[in-house]
């Protein structure tokens, strides 16, 4: 009825034009004291022929309009032929239509050319700067001493950095490598725990870990990327002769918790944003904002869960709830 309605008002000009041609030819015959019935029977006969031209070209119109709106949900790259014009406006629309859609598939196209260069730039570049890495960290285990354990920390950190540079890649990446498996999640987190052995020695943190004796079904690889992370930022975050604890709660919920300087009320909705630092990131000129973002991406494409519960001062902890979705396994 809505669409009716907007028909009628749409041909609101030609109904004012026809009635305008009904009073001109009464008026012409009374005018000329002609019989008036000689103009009021064609008029009805006319009324009559036009409701049923009117009729078939709503059915039209209505038919054009069902197929617009289904082409309206569509993007430029998948719309096909536009329905058939039935006047020069709609052809000239057509036209301009076609020529914004033609843009916009060399416009992506260019954009995808320069993302694609982009990508395999920084994927060499990641895996290239890792060889230098390695060799420093050789290097290093030939010496021992307070200066070179601050070395090996801080080369624990570049490393750790350019693997979020190859984990943002691989996550916008078309094709993943997940392989979802059983895996002994206590593995997991000592094998994360020992990489950062160094700073816990180097600020006298404690570290309370008893095992979790438990299963998980996920992606080993990811998965120790998201542990990384969350003992990286607690780590940091956590001064000299704080504690750090790891333990789980039910269901499966696997809980990293700090006593360092918390996260401000206002900015704990939005850690899990990319790029947001919030207080402390404004405070730590190092903070990328981009480490959580990446937990959360991996998360939900592992369908797991990740929340963040802290009070300022008081410390933090991090939830990953790894029962959250049955995964195939591979």
């Amino acid at each position: 009825m809505k669409l009716f309605l907007c028909y009628l008002k749409y041909k609101k000009k030609t109904f004012a034009l026809c009635l305008l041609f009904i009073i001109l030819f009464a008026a012409t015959f009374y005018l000329y004291h002609l019989p008036l019935k000689a103009v009021w029977y064609p008029s009805a006969l006319c009324f009559v022929i036009g409701v049923i031209f009117l009729l078939a070209d709503f059915l039209k119109v209505r038919k054009k309009h069902n197929i617009l709106k289904y082409l309206e949900k569509m993007t430029a790259e998948l719309i096909g032929n536009l329905p058939e014009s039935d006047s020069i406006a709609d052809e000239d629309y057509q036209k301009i239509i076609a020529h914004l859609c033609e843009e916009q598939r060399r416009r992506a196209d260019e954009a995808q050319a320069r993302y694609n260069d982009m990508v395999d730039y920084y994927t060499v570049w990641a895996h290239q700067i890792k060889t230098p890495i390695a060799a420093m960290r050789l290097n290093l285990q030939n010496e021992d001493s307070p200066f070179s354990r601050k070395l090996q920390n801080d080369l624990n950190r570049i490393e750790s950095y350019v693997n979020m540079v190859l984990t943002f890649l691989r996550l916008e990446s078309d094709s993943t490598d997940y392989v979802i498996r059983e895996y002994d999640l206590d593995s997991i987190v000592r094998s994360a725990v020992r990489k950062f052995s160094g700073e816990f020695i180097g600020k006298k943190l404690s570290l309370e870990y008893e095992g979790v004796n438990a299963k998980v079904l996920t992606d080993e690889k990811w998965l120790s990327f998201v542990v990384e992370q969350v003992l990286s930022n607690a780590v940091k975050y956590t001064g000299n002769g704080g504690t750090i604890s790891v333990y789980m709660e039910e269901p499966k919920t696997l809980c990293i918790k700090d006593t360092g300087i918390g996260i401000a009320p206002e900015d704990l909705p939005r850690i899990f944003e990319n790029g947001y630092t919030g207080f402390n990131g404004r405070a730590d000129k190092r903070a990328s904002g981009i480490g959580l973002y990446l937990c959360k991406r991996v998360c939900d494409n592992l369908g797991h869960g990740i929340s963040a519960e802290s009070k300022v001062g008081s410390g933090t902890v991090i939830r990953i709830n790894l029962d959250k979705r049955q995964l195939e396994v591979e």
